[in-house]
């Protein structure tokens, strides 16, 4: 469910919806040449299904933590191939020039090196171990002394979007609210499609709810680093790419809130976590 949703339906509904709105819905609004700025935005952020925040989404419906490791997982390897692609399909609709090396650059360095990265310092420590559980602690507790440098790493990466585009949204609140219509949209009929999905098919709720969440929230890391890259740091792009940080949170949290107070619609499933 996850994967076809992630892969086959977002990126492509993503696109559409930004057209939809965008040439003929907001077409008196926006200038043409910022609606495709807008839409490329949008297609960035569809193409890049979330890979980090989920994990809290997950935990906060008490979702199967196995299971959303593997899909994460599973995501970013999918990810490292498939990225790229779609985008430059995507983008080609837009009539803007997409520069291959710059999407194939920004997938080597926001998706295959931080994986490799990461597979081999756990690697490393574990070699250190004499045992597998020993291993496994001695990951536990290099994990738990750099968590705090990557939430602030996080928390900065945000702050600084918000710096650079903070004069647009505080004086552009039209546009922001345009932007966002589509994603906001979007994020509600995805989640809608995987969770009635699973529903259908009688998934237990701890693998429903992060099924749903994973496919409705975004990478937008490494939307907004694309667009950056390739239209530049003010661009409507990487506008359009900042307001989905800003729509993400509060859109997510009532998701969140609904599958908790739907949990009875499915059956409860594993109760370890």
């Amino acid at each position: 469910i996850t994967l076809t949703v992630n892969w086959i339906v977002k990126p492509f509904t993503m696109a559409a919806l930004g057209i939809l709105f965008f040439r003929y819905l907001f077409g008196d609004l926006i200038p043409p040449t910022d609606a495709e700025q807008y839409i490329a935005g949008l297609i960035l952020l569809g193409a890049a299904p979330c890979t980090a925040m989920v994990f809290v989404w997950s935990t906060l419906t008490r979702g199967d933590a196995t299971y959303t490791l593997v899909q994460v997982s599973v995501n970013d390897l999918i990810m490292i191939v498939a990225f790229a692609p779609i985008c430059g399909l995507l983008l080609g609709v837009t009539d803007l020039v997409v520069p291959w090396e710059t999407l194939l650059l920004s997938v080597l360095l926001y998706v295959v090196i931080p994986l490799g990265a990461g597979y081999l310092t756990r690697r490393h420590l574990t070699a250190k171990a004499a045992g597998h559980d020993a291993g496994e602690q001695i990951v536990h507790d290099f994990t738990a002394r750099v968590k705090p440098f990557s939430v602030l790493g996080l928390l900065a990466t945000v702050v600084l979007l918000f710096g650079f585009q903070g004069q647009t949204v505080l004086e552009q609140p039209l546009t922001i609210a345009l932007i966002a219509a589509p994603l906001v949209l979007q994020s509600y009929g995805i989640f809608a499609v995987a969770y009635g999905w699973a529903k259908a098919w009688g998934v237990p709720f701890n693998i429903a709810a992060p099924c749903a969440l994973i496919g409705t929230s975004n990478f937008f890391e490494l939307a907004v680093a694309v667009a950056i890259s390739l239209f530049g740091l003010n661009s409507g792009a990487a506008l359009a790419t900042v307001v989905g940080v800003l729509v993400e949170v509060p859109v997510m949290l009532s998701l969140v809130a609904f599958a908790n107070r739907t949990r009875g619609w499915f059956s409860p499933g594993s109760t370890h976590v």
